[in-house]
């Protein structure tokens, strides 16, 4: 599949007119397996990377203009960022003001080549580039942060980044760069790197550090806020992931936007009240919970109780501690360790309890997702959950390598049988734990 995608994106360089010195990297979606709106609070998820991604190609230009070609749809946007200065011309401005307040693909891209010339102002050559994917899009399987990384590692590929005393100063590994690109996606600081527009989304970097970070047969332990690694296993023998995107579209527009970015403001208003009746200074509920000794979720419990929150029911802030505190500190650690006693029957246990507390406590699930993941465990998956952020998108079965087909068949089936509308937009795919990013080699560029 590499291939193909990397034949479309030589092909829509070239019909560019773009320079034949090009790099290429593939790009990956990435599982959620667990860590259900964790990361942006301080929390911890477990990742693996898939065999589905973006491929991007990039050719360097003599000027400053960066051009991004969507293979697949041949829409182009043409941005004029003035790297040499830091700053934008006024009608370069107007034109990211304009493509950063529509919705699409360009929207991501254009909020990386804008942080990137705000940051590294040393970096002054321009881009032509083009991607290809074969990710669903808005299905849960992150293709805009897949795209966010592929539009960076394109502007380094022509610009050495890492050559800039600023770079040096603020991204220390490939840990630090995904919690970058989490911030260029959310728009907030990053270290000495002053906060900027993002997308309108209050995510944070879980998506960017699998994308990046993770490894091939294995799923990967991480806690953020920052990002640090806390280990890998090695996927089940025998097993892999059938992923169901259940074709009820995951967007972050409009009122999906507001949805999402609830379950981000919920934490903070969490946390905004326990520092008031502690008179502490925390940064994220996982600070919080993590500083507050063994009884800390009883703590903040009760004191959320006597509190008098803005924008939330108590209930609401209630039940958000609850589906974070058990998903983060207890189901987590939990299934990493069944993980690692080849325990699938605990291990699974514990992805049916993350899953309830996504439906009850955290509230963004649909029919769709729900049914998937019941008609999953009824067909006789090792485990399944709805993953990413909800309200639509997709969910994850473990199965059994030899018996995979088979039971996509089934799944896919008594899907239709029970939502034939949304099951005509359904993609259904196998894939194993994968490779975070790497460069495609390009001896053959015009293949």
């Amino acid at each position: 599949m590499t291939d193909a995608l990397l034949g479309r994106t030589v092909r829509a360089l070239d019909e560019m007119g773009a320079s034949q010195d090009r790099r290429a990297f593939r790009v990956p979606g990435r599982i959620e397996v667990l860590g259900k709106h964790t990361d942006y609070a301080g929390g911890r998820s477990l990742l693996c990377a898939i065999e589905r991604g973006i491929v991007v190609c990039v050719a360097p230009r003599a000027d400053a203009l960066v051009r991004i070609r969507n293979a697949d749809d041949a829409v182009m946007s043409d941005v004029m960022s003035d790297f040499v200065s830091g700053f934008m011309s006024d009608s370069t401005t107007a034109v990211m003001s304009d493509v950063m307040t529509g919705y699409g693909w360009w929207k991501y891209a254009a909020a990386v080549v804008s942080r990137v010339g705000r940051d590294f102002p040393n970096a002054g050559r321009g881009a032509d580039i083009a991607f290809a994917s074969d990710l669903p899009i808005d299905s849960g399987l992150s293709s805009s942060s897949a795209l966010v990384v592929a539009i960076f590692l394109a502007l380094d590929a022509v610009n050495a980044l890492a050559d800039d005393v600023r770079y040096r100063a603020a991204i220390a590994s490939r840990e630090s760069l995904a919690e970058y690109l989490g911030a260029v996606e959310n728009g907030r600081s990053f270290g000495p790197l002053e906060a900027a527009q993002g997308v309108g989304t209050l995510g944070g970097a879980e998506d960017h550090t699998a994308i990046l970070c993770c490894t091939a047969d294995t799923l990967s332990r991480y806690s953020f806020c920052p990002v640090r690694a806390e280990g890998t296993v090695p996927m089940p023998a025998g097993r892999v992931f059938v992923v169901a995107f259940s074709g009820v579209a995951a967007a972050k527009a409009g009122g999906a936007l507001d949805r999402y970015n609830e379950a981000s403001l919920s934490t903070r208003e969490i946390v905004r009240l326990w520092n008031a009746a502690t008179s502490g200074d925390d940064a994220t509920l996982g600070d919080a919970l993590g500083t507050s000794g063994p009884d800390a979720y009883e703590k903040m419990k009760n004191a959320l109780g006597r509190s008098r929150p803005s924008g939330f029911s108590i209930q609401r802030l209630l039940d958000r501690l609850e589906q974070f505190d058990v998903e983060s500190r207890g189901i987590i650690p939990g299934a990493f360790d069944a993980l690692r006693s080849r325990d699938l029957r605990t291990f699974a246990e514990l992805v049916d309890r993350s899953q309830a507390n996504a439906e009850r406590l955290l509230g963004n699930q649909t029919r769709e997702t729900i049914a998937l993941t019941r008609l999953a465990r009824d067909l006789g998956a090792d485990a399944a959950s709805a993953f990413g952020a909800g309200f639509g998108g997709s969910v994850w079965a473990m199965v059994p390598a030899d018996s995979a087909e088979l039971f996509t068949g089934a799944w896919r089936d008594r899907y239709a049988r029970e939502f034939p509308s949304a099951a005509q937009r359904a993609i259904f795919f196998t894939t194993k734990p994968y490779d975070g990013a790497s460069e495609i080699a390009m001896e053959n560029p015009h293949r």
